[in-house]
């Protein structure tokens, strides 16, 4: 059986590798059928003569049903990579008919996971261990919270040695994110997927982020709309202000005009008015990304 290493060996250099975060039969938290759970990364490298050693695990959204990996994955990773930022999009579990819900932990772990990889492999990817972030939009916003507010610094006698270092993001992106799992806040079939139709309260409270917010949960930023009608924006203002009361740095950009799930917002529809409108929140985010030191190169 090829070891982690030398799959990824096999695939560097193909453009746009995909590499499987466990080998086979270690994958924790078997959701459905084994050989349906196969959480994987696919390596978007930004330029050499742009890169400036940040990285992203992106968290595609589709409520924990399905990934929306094109407008919320690829297309991130390319804006990215404009930017001189590494991506990595996680294909982390989903709800299924051969892999039906609650799915639990196992989303949570695979994003730990990721970006435990991402940071581990810092040498090979030229990363710098300490700007490694985390990118979420919509159920992948919670997810991507979940990452930032569930998190451990490694485990120093792992035999693994992707499990020793640490899984703490160092910064997040929310993207019009589901946040909490409480009843009239949160976005039903998300929370359908990942903790059941009769979940536990203390499931609630565990993955409801704005209730897991500290004072080391990393730099974020949120964009949502007020026009959002299938995630509340509340899921936004409520991790904002968790994270206020915290003293941890945030912006919240909050756009008056626009639906769920319009990813960087590239329809021509959404570049009308006088500042551009929507289409201007990429660039927004590329502004605080300097601001925290994340483009630049060292």
């Amino acid at each position: 059986m090829l070891s982690l290493s030398l799959l990824l060996a096999s695939v560097i250099g193909a453009g746009e590798p995909v590499v499987p975060l466990w080998e086979d039969g270690k994958v924790p938290d078997v959701v459905g059928a084994p050989d349906k759970n196969k959480p994987t990364v696919m390596v978007f490298a930004a330029p050499a003569d742009k890169a400036n050693g940040a990285a992203v695990v992106v968290c595609p959204g589709g409520g924990y049903g399905f990934l929306a990996d094109d407008h919320e994955g690829k297309q991130v990773a390319e804006f990215l990579n404009g930017l001189g930022v590494h991506a990595f999009v996680l294909k982390y579990r989903i709800a299924s008919k051969e892999r039906p819900g609650p799915l639990m932990n196992a989303p949570m772990h695979d994003v730990q996971r990721a970006i435990r990889y991402v940071r581990a492999n810092a040498e090979k990817y030229k990363i710098d261990p300490k700007r490694v972030g985390v990118w979420g939009f919509s159920a992948g916003g919670h997810l991507a919270s979940t990452a930032a507010t569930h998190f451990d610094a490694g485990k120093a006698d792992a035999a693994d040695p992707i499990d020793k270092v640490s899984c703490r993001p160092d910064f997040a992106i929310l993207a019009y994110p589901v946040i909490s799992m409480e009843t009239g806040t949160t976005h039903g079939g998300s929370r359908n997927n990942l903790i059941g139709a009769k979940p536990d309260e203390k499931l609630v409270e565990f993955f409801s982020n704005e209730k897991q917010v500290t004072k080391d949960t990393p730099p974020t930023y949120i964009f949502h709309t007020a026009d959002d009608k299938a995630v509340p924006v509340e899921n936004a203002k409520k991790f904002y202000e968790a994270l206020k009361k915290a003293g941890v740095p945030a912006e919240l950009n909050i756009h008056e005009k626009g639906p769920h799930g319009v990813g960087l917002a590239r329809d021509p529809k959404w570049t009308k008015g006088a500042d551009g409108g929507l289409a201007k929140w990429p660039d927004q985010l590329a502004a605080w990304m300097k601001t925290q030191g994340l483009l630049e190169k060292k």
